[in-house]
């Protein structure tokens, strides 16, 4: 029996896995949790990115890499590079998207899909819809869940008026990040300190692609970040999952991922009200952030892998967010296991070259692989280099 599944059902491990990637780059090092928690369950993984770059792509437990033609692509040569891949893997795979781009094209094309992959039942366009920042504060009205307040400026006057109304600083938001064209040197979120800042980037909404948004800003701090991760079938129900609270990452060490898991009873009951409003079905990664009153503002929502899905897996079985997901929609049961509250996870940092504030320099980069051609044939994995670290 695969690794740590004594007590789980059996998986379909006739029914391979492809991990999709639309973002520019090579996998997220949070991706090699998901490639290792399938793997050793027997099931068979496939990845496709612009870039075989980074550990997914040396993983033991990756059976191959594809690589996609880089830059954005449109949905129909996507349908077609899905189509493909389809037909060199010869059977029904669970289509597995670990970025809000993938995921929200992927929904787009479900439809197109069927027979080739397995893809959670939703409501048509809900990734794009949790994806969107506007769309998620108008959301949160409506079930009356605490959000930051929240302005979409219909003019750059309206955007100076804005910023003096929500208090300085504040923070700037694009609506739809995934659309900010790589050209345009623009964040996704930035801090405005002046309404004139606030005028400024109002000026950008043409060359960002979508609406700005300006939000009050609310103060972080020891414990006031937490997030829900899980995994949900029809009708709301979180099949495994639950609520943590998030680590403090330095800030030029670039984003952490780090997290313990505790129980918070208002935040499970935000996100099973939430899951089961939508009728949402499949993985779902929110995040929150207590203000200085106790209440659980709703930040940002993902119909993806979060990055402590491992937090939740059961010690007993080793069922997980990510193999919950398989086994729902291959037709088999999930089994129930126990809390185990207090956990922690801290995976490694993105780390970027800069110097700490103390001006000591930077800790070398690990050593990577040799990067793949993009134009490497299709269902070839980029060949190993000489001296190479060992596979994860």
């Amino acid at each position: 029996m695969a690794e740590g599944l004594r007590a789980v059902s059996s998986f379909d491990t006739e029914v391979p896995v492809l991990l999709l990637r639309l973002a520019p780059g090579p996998f997220p090092r949070s991706a090699l949790g998901v490639v290792r928690s399938l793997g050793r369950a027997g099931i068979e993984v496939h990845a496709v990115a612009a870039s075989a770059r980074g550990p997914v792509g040396r993983s033991r437990y990756l059976h191959r890499m594809y690589a996609r033609p880089p830059g954005p692509m449109a949905l129909a040569p996507l349908l077609d590079l899905l189509r493909d891949l389809s037909e060199g893997i010869g059977r029904p795979a669970v289509l597995l998207p670990v970025d809000d781009r993938g995921a929200i094209a992927a929904a787009r094309l479900a439809g197109r899909l069927l027979g080739r992959y397995l893809l959670p039942a939703q409501p048509a366009g809900l990734p794009e819809r949790l994806a969107d920042r506007a769309q998620l504060a108008l959301l949160c009205r409506e079930l009356g869940l605490p959000h930051p307040a929240t302005v979409v400026p219909a003019g750059a006057q309206q955007a100076t008026d804005a910023a003096a109304e929500l208090g300085l600083p504040l923070v700037a938001k694009w609506s739809r990040p995934w659309l900010l064209p790589p050209s345009a040197g623009l964040p996704g979120s930035t801090l405005v300190h002046t309404p004139d800042d606030a005028r400024r980037l109002y000026e950008q909404t043409e060359r960002a692609g979508s609406a700005l948004l300006l939000q009050r800003l609310l103060p972080g701090g020891r414990g006031t970040d937490w997030f829900f991760h899980g995994c949900f079938t029809g009708n709301g129900v979180c099949l495994i999952g639950g609520p943590g609270r998030a680590g403090r990452g330095l800030p030029w060490a670039g984003p952490a991922a780090a997290g313990r898991r505790l129980p918070n009873p208002t935040i499970e009951r935000a996100a099973l009200r939430l899951a089961g409003h939508l009728g949402y079905r499949g993985l779902l990664d929110l995040d929150f952030r207590r203000d200085a009153h106790g209440r659980y503002h709703l930040l940002g929502v993902s119909a993806r892998p979060g990055d402590r899905f491992r937090l939740f897996t059961d010690p007993s079985s080793g069922l997980d967010a990510v193999r919950a997901l398989h086994l729902d929609l291959t037709g088999r049961t999930v089994p129930r296991g126990p809390d185990t509250p207090g956990r922690r996870f801290r995976p490694g940092t993105y780390r970027r070259r800069t110097a700490p504030p103390d001006g000591t320099p930077p800790p070398p980069l690990p050593a990577r692989s040799s990067a793949a051609p993009h134009g490497m044939p299709r269902g070839v994995p980029p060949a190993p280099t000489p001296g190479a670290p060992p596979r994860p």
